[in-house]
C-alpha cells in the first residue's frame, strides 16, 4: 500500500480542473476581443480572435518544422561512442 499521497498536479480531478480553467480563460480572451476596438494594419488582423488563432497556427507550424528538422538532425544512439 502506498503511504504517500500523489502530488496535487498528478491527480485526475486536478488535471480536469486545469483543463476547464484553460478553456475558460481562452474563451474569455476570444470573447473579450469582441469589445476591443482594433486598429489593424491589414484586413486579416481585424478578424475576431485573430491573436488566438494566429498564435495557435504559428505554434503548430513551429512544432511540425521541429519534427521535420529532427528527421535530418537525428543521430544513432552510438554516435558519441
Amino acid at each position: 500500500m502506498k503511504d504517500e499521497k500523489d502530488h496535487w498536479l498528478v491527480r485526475p480531478e486536478t488535471i480536469r480542473k486545469l483543463w476547464i480553467l484553460l478553456i475558460v480563460i481562452c474563451a474569455a480572451t476570444v470573447l473579450g476581443d469582441l469589445f476591443v476596438e482594433h486598429h489593424a494594419h491589414f484586413g486579416i488582423e481585424a478578424t475576431i480572435g485573430f491573436g488566438a488563432w494566429f498564435g495557435f497556427g504559428s505554434c503548430l507550424i513551429l512544432v511540425f518544422a521541429a519534427k521535420a528538422l529532427g528527421i535530418f538532425l537525428k543521430r544513432k544512439d552510438s554516435y558519441y561512442d
